[in-house]
């Protein structure tokens, strides 16, 4: 018997760890295949339930249910823990009678401290443990540069991304690969006595639930959390997969000219099955590869491999991002950059408020936030220009729409989003230079010159003239009246504001503002 620990990576069709920990093996040892059958388990960490959000918790829960299905529908279930891993994972594996416990590496510094504390326990208890390389395409110690420093510029990173040998995706467990459901049924009831049907839920959080489970999976109010208002999406392996051959089947042969406009249906949405570990992503990666090979030999237009691999760019970013994580962990909280002076941000509460309840007066900007808080989703161009406005125009530290995006994706991912802050912040790696801010107004009118996105999230604009909607900021307040009086005025003037956010950078880099 083996217990597989479930974290991210809520799958079991290309899964490294399940595979080794069933029998299938990842082609490493020769072992693997005397190993399983595998017994599931996902612990609920209060450790890291501190760092979550209604809506992730939600999203973690539809997840769930889908794994769960996955493995009744294979004639076994999935152990649902509720508690410290380090204390939990030696009692379920004598329970079980495991011989190993198993998982995939997560490279968050928050993920490896919980994962040193399990390593330390399981040999305390005289358990086998085993961690493989699962969530990504290459481990983020492997691309080096020529001097065998990580790399912080995506560009020279990509270029050996590109050249490294991919992994193909691994075939799902079945039968007896899998521990059976009453197996694991005996052993949970087993643990200190605990009978998981007699116990009961309280909603005071993850210390008042039972130990452990077979296949009942919490509430959020179980767990400390509220019902979010925003819709999360679909979940699982099946949802990740339709939407990928979607994508595959049209999108993605005209994805580097489509994809920053944000009311075209154009890019793949793929982040937040992704982020949970709903596919995986070699199979991800291999299905761009067959939609490429396929494009060569059709009437696609001649472009079209190149369009394909526009968008396995978007995979290097996410590993790109994963590795200067790894290799720095501190830069969740601190700048990657620092300036020679320190940045000193306006930080206004008001400005900030504004810009979170989207009722700034800067149209795309408004639209950007509200689809956050509706969809719990924001399309990805958008994302640069919320940003950019945040910190080049409301002069405001990127931490503030880090924390709010985590509170509000359900796709947050904390490497990716951290970069992308950073980037826009201009303290991250690769970041965009200081003195380049994005113009809002030119961004909406470039990205929806019809602003069928603006008026999609923003209602308060619906009927009026798109270029009334692109020149709100020049509009007298008559004029404004006029055509939508229920929309604000801008909060701020972009020109002002960016001659300041250079002044600001001048000053944090030990330059004179007044110098050109």
């Amino acid at each position: 018997m083996e217990l597989f620990w479930h974290r991210r990576d809520l799958r079991v069709a290309d899964n490294v760890g399940l595979a080794a920990a069933a029998g299938a093996g990842d082609g490493d040892t020769s072992e693997d295949a005397d190993q399983g059958p595998a017994a599931p388990v996902f612990v609920f960490d209060p450790d890291v339930l501190d760092h979550a959000s209604d809506v992730r918790v939600r999203r973690l829960l539809d997840g769930l249910a889908a794994l769960r299905e996955a493995y009744r529908e294979r004639g076994s279930d999935l152990i649902v823990a509720h508690g410290e891993p380090e204390a939990l994972l030696p009692r379920l594996a004598e329970a079980l009678g495991a011989e190993r416990v198993v998982w995939n590496r997560d490279y968050s510094g928050l993920a490896r401290e919980r994962d040193a504390g399990v390593r330390r326990a399981l040999d305390a208890a005289g358990v086998a443990r085993e961690a493989h390389h699962d969530a990504v395409l290459h481990d983020p110690d492997a691309i080096r540069t020529n001097a065998g420093d990580p790399y912080s510029v995506y560009s020279y990173y990509w270029k050996k991304w590109t050249d490294r040998a991919k992994d193909d995706p691994l075939s799902a467990p079945t039968g007896a690969a899998l521990a059976a459901a009453d197996r694991l049924t005996d052993a949970v009831d087993a643990i200190d006595g605990t009978d998981a049907g007699d116990a009961t839920v309280a909603d005071a959080g993850v210390d008042a639930l039972p130990v452990a489970t077979v296949g009942d999976l919490p509430t959020p109010a179980d767990l400390g959390f509220a019902e979010p208002d925003a819709d999360v999406g679909p979940a699982g392996t099946a949802a990740a997969r339709e939407r990928l051959s979607d994508f595959l089947d049209e999108a993605v042969f005209a994805y580097e000219a489509e994809r920053d406009y944000p009311a075209e249906d154009a890019t793949s949405r793929l982040s937040t099955f992704l982020k949970y570990g709903e596919i995986g992503v070699r199979e991800a990666y291999a299905a761009t590869e067959e939609a490429m090979a396929e494009a060569a030999s059709d009437a696609r237009p001649d472009d079209a491999p190149e369009q394909v691999e526009e968008f396995q760019q978007q995979l290097a970013w996410r590993e790109f991002y994963t590795q200067v994580l790894f290799h720095n962990p501190e830069v969740v909280t601190a700048n990657y950059k620092e300036y020679e002076e320190g940045i000193h941000w306006r930080d206004d509460p008001d400005e900030i408020a504004a810009w979170k309840r989207g009722e700034t007066g800067y149209p795309i900007v408004d639209a950007g936030m509200r689809q956050l808080r509706e969809e719990a989703f924001m399309h990805n161009r958008v994302r640069m220009i919320v940003a950019s406005f945040l910190t080049k125009d409301l002069l405001a530290d990127w931490r503030h729409g880090y924390d709010h995006f985590r509170e509000r994706l359900a796709d947050h991912d904390t490497a990716n989003d951290n970069g992308g802050w950073q980037w826009a912040a201009s303290t991250g790696t690769d970041a965009q230079p200081y003195f380049r801010i994005f113009n809002p107004m030119t961004q909406g009118e470039r990205y929806d010159p019809d602003a069928e996105y603006i008026t999609a999230y923003v209602p308060e604009l619906r009927g009026v003239e798109p270029d009334l909607i692109h020149e709100w900021h020049e509009l007298s307040p008559t004029q404004r009246a006029n055509a939508a009086p229920a929309y604000p005025a801008p909060i701020v003037d972009h020109s002002e504001r960016r001659e300041e956010a250079l002044a600001m950078y001048k000053r944090a880099r030990g330059e004179d503002p007044e110098e050109d």
